[in-house]
């Protein structure tokens, strides 16, 4: 049996389309209907054209240009990327009041109870894809349904440039037929473990019972995948509800690396970090170092700090430390992507100062820096250490 969380289906997902590339794509006309990457040394995005021969994100670039030789490479301009997504969260708000943020090119949008306003949710669907291509440029996609998880596969189905309402009532009959990887948590493992039980659908997966997928694929997975393939998922669509991380990464290709080149990178992303922190007064507990190597296996090493914080130098402190700490197996597997996470955020209320009583004077060196990039742009002031290298904006992992 279905659960649903409303009798009608009004809840939006809304997708940009391959957003980094279609931004592009947007801004140099004659990229359109060509294949483009976005990156270098490794594809962070790729349009419908590069994807539609075989490539696919994260992929080095080299074997990307193997499947599609004619791709056109362009270097990621995470400026312009905030500024179109600003703009179309705009036009989200501007749809209905309730929204909520998953990353930098997607959101949930609660529009029930809009009918006599706005009309049904898939005319409201219709007229936000048209106005986010008209008035920002951009191919989005919407998937309407009675829950958060159905609306986002049916974005999922619908992509590119689509829109696809789950009607109430019609749950399973949709959710049935497609594959297991449509779940959310099955990724390569579980999926592998389910095939290996003769499972490919949602629907032969809805018809285990929940304690012989516990068996399967454990305890909390089991309980998960259970109510996903019976279309339960009762949450609401959250507005005002703060990320608990914020995160960026540099991808490094696979060339020669030297110990230096690697702190840099830590150096500049700390920086910027931290700059993010504090324009949403928030501070974190936890720094988190991501690391990929040369075969694409990944790593994490984190550090939790004995008071939350926003200064970049505490921050820079205990990033530096994990690097130190994980240089040997860099050395062993080199290292093609390194990125920082800050999560266990809090919002930045009045704290008692740690002894010693250092934070006020890093604050306002912080803050005095803030300042003067707000105003005279990110180059106005830099470390010594990034003299003469080429910074620019690293990927976020979520909007600051």
């Amino acid at each position: 049996m279905s659960i649903r969380a409303r009798p009608e289906a009004s809840i939006l997902h809304a997708d940009l389309d391959s957003f980094y590339a279609s931004v592009e794509q947007r801004d140099d006309p004659t990229l359109l209907g060509r294949p483009v990457l976005v990156g270098g040394g490794i594809v962070l995005a790729a349009s419908y054209e590069a994807k539609a021969r075989g490539v696919s994100t994260p992929m080095n670039e080299r074997r990307a240009r193997l499947l599609c030789p004619d791709a056109v490479t362009v270097r990621p301009r995470m400026e312009a990327y905030s500024e179109a997504s600003k703009a179309v969260f705009a036009l989200f708000r501007d749809t209905t009041p309730v929204v909520e943020e998953l990353s930098i090119d997607e959101a949930f949008l609660d529009v029930g109870g809009l009918r006599r306003i706005s009309g049904s949710p898939e005319a409201i669907g219709r007229r936000l894809r048209a106005r986010v291509r008209d008035e920002v440029g951009l191919p989005i996609t919407v998937g309407v349904a009675t829950t958060k998880f159905l609306a986002k596969v049916a974005s999922a189905v619908a992509k590119p440039d689509g829109l696809l309402v789950v009607p109430a009532g019609g749950e399973l009959d949709f959710l049935h037929p497609l594959p297991v990887e449509r779940l959310w948590g099955v990724g390569p493992v579980t999926a592998g473990q389910l095939h290996a039980r003769g499972i490919a659908t949602i629907g032969q997966l809805a018809a285990l019972s929940e304690s012989r997928l516990v068996d399967t694929v454990g305890l909390a997975s089991g309980r998960h995948l259970h109510a996903l393939a019976r279309a339960r998922d009762p949450r609401p669509v959250e507005v005002g509800r703060r990320r608990r991380s914020i995160g960026s990464q540099r991808a490094m290709g696979r060339g020669p690396k030297t110990h230096a080149d690697l702190e840099r990178s830590v150096v500049s992303i700390a920086d910027k970090l931290g700059k993010r922190l504090r324009a949403a007064d928030r501070v974190c507990r936890t720094v988190v170092l991501r690391l990929r190597f040369d075969d694409f296996t990944r790593i994490t090493r984190s550090h939790t700090l004995d008071a939350p914080t926003a200064l970049t130098a505490t921050v820079l402190r205990a990033a530096q430390t994990l690097l130190a700490d994980a240089m040997p197996l860099i050395d062993e597997r080199g290292c093609t992507l390194i990125g920082l996470t800050l999560s266990n955020l809090l919002d930045d209320d009045p704290l008692q100062l740690a002894l010693p009583f250092e934070g006020e004077e890093q604050g306002s060196l912080d803050a005095t820096v803030d300042q003067l990039r707000d105003r005279f742009g990110a180059a106005i002031v830099t470390r010594a250490a990034l003299l003469g290298r080429d910074e620019r904006d690293p990927v976020p992992l979520l909007p600051g």
